[in-house]
């Protein structure tokens, strides 16, 4: 019989993904071990490089992209997750690759808007701002509507300068990503690595709050699944706001997030209390230990450090839906992990 993940009941009682197989206290494999992709949830992947966390959200993402009645969406701050679209052994993982990704000013709010560009809603320049986002649906109307407020020229001018910043990022655009483009069956990986924080920042956020409001007003019909990786990047930045609305507000909606990270004790508290599935690869620094345990619940016995893994690929699972801790193995991708490190011995010698 196979174990899911995340809710009661067997495989037969929704829509679930291949994650794995137990793994036995002599190293070898057992039973198959799913996750469940039928309800919301909020995940935590966590590892030290090196270990698999990547490469345990691509295989999340694979069993995603094969599942019905979803809307999964990849963060990628790496450029590692464009291998989806390769060919894959069995059963296609349909992908969309969004190399220049944009999202349409009105994506965000006028509190979005004013955090994004570092401005106080209660100064002279946030207040125009945040009445420019709050009426224009481009950035051009956006600077127009500054330039005919009656406001002093110094305000007016700090705030068309913050506007035109944000135009040089080239992520706002009014044909951007909507929540029809991201609500699609299949797996959108926003391919993020070229952009520096502000803007990376903003695109997630722009994501987030298009999938969260679009369930909100129940304008797309699937459920969305936001999968961040180096999720710590991304809680430093504007983007925290609409993670953390996803994390304690996303399941009436139905919307997921799979956080992974390599430094769990630098993401907040909540993402981690919030997550009813933390998967934990290899783990060595103090302060990333007692992150986790700080959270461990009462019907685990033993300390986390205790019983994690030492072998790539390898994890320790804390499900608390069903109040269980599994020692399991990562099962084999289907398509090409791009998440390897180079190696100088493999560059040719002239």
């Amino acid at each position: 019989m196979s174990f899911v993940l995340g809710r009661e009941g067997d495989i037969e009682a929704g829509h679930a993904g291949e994650l794995g197989t137990y793994r036995a206290l002599d190293g070898s494999e057992g039973a198959p071990l799913h996750i469940d992709l039928d309800g919301p949830h909020a995940m935590l992947v966590v590892g030290k490089r090196g270990y698999g966390k990547s490469y345990t959200l691509g295989v999340i993402a694979e069993a995603l992209a094969r599942a019905a009645g979803v809307a999964p969406v990849v963060i990628d701050p790496m450029g590692a997750f464009d291998t989806l679209e390769a060919d894959a052994d069995g059963e296609p993982v349909p992908t969309t690759v969004v190399e220049k990704p944009a999202v349409t000013p009105a994506s965000l709010d006028p509190k979005s808007w004013c955090a994004l560009l570092g401005l106080s809603p209660e100064s002279g320049a946030g207040a125009l701002v945040w009445q420019a986002a709050g009426r224009c649906e481009t950035l051009a109307a956006m600077r127009a509507h500054v330039a005919d407020a009656d406001a002093p020229g110094t305000d007016k001018r700090a705030a068309t300068n913050h506007i035109s910043l944000a135009e040089s990022w080239g992520v706002f655009d009014v044909d951007g990503m909507t929540a029809g483009d991201l609500g699609s069956d299949d797996i959108t990986v926003v391919d993020v690595s070229g952009l520096d924080a502000a803007p990376m920042n903003a695109i997630a956020r722009g994501v987030g709050e298009t999938l969260y409001r679009a369930r909100v007003d129940r304008d797309i019909p699937r459920l969305p699944w936001v999968l961040v990786d180096e999720a710590h990047t991304f809680f430093d930045g504007v983007a925290r706001s609409a993670l953390e609305t996803i994390l304690t507000r996303g399941r009436a909606p139905g919307v997921s997030l799979v956080m992974a990270t390599q430094r769990p004790s630098v993401v907040p508290e909540v993402a981690v209390s919030q997550s009813d599935i933390i998967v934990s690869h290899r783990l060595t620094a103090e302060a990333d230990l007692e992150a986790l345990d700080a959270a461990r619940p009462t019907y685990m016995q033993s300390s986390l450090g205790e019983r994690l893994p030492t072998e790539p690929g390898e994890v320790v699972i804390i499900d608390d839906s069903t109040e269980t801790v599994h020692a399991a193995q990562i099962r084999r991708r289907a398509t090409p992990h791009g998440g390897d490190s180079p190696n100088a011995s493999d560059v040719p010698v002239e």
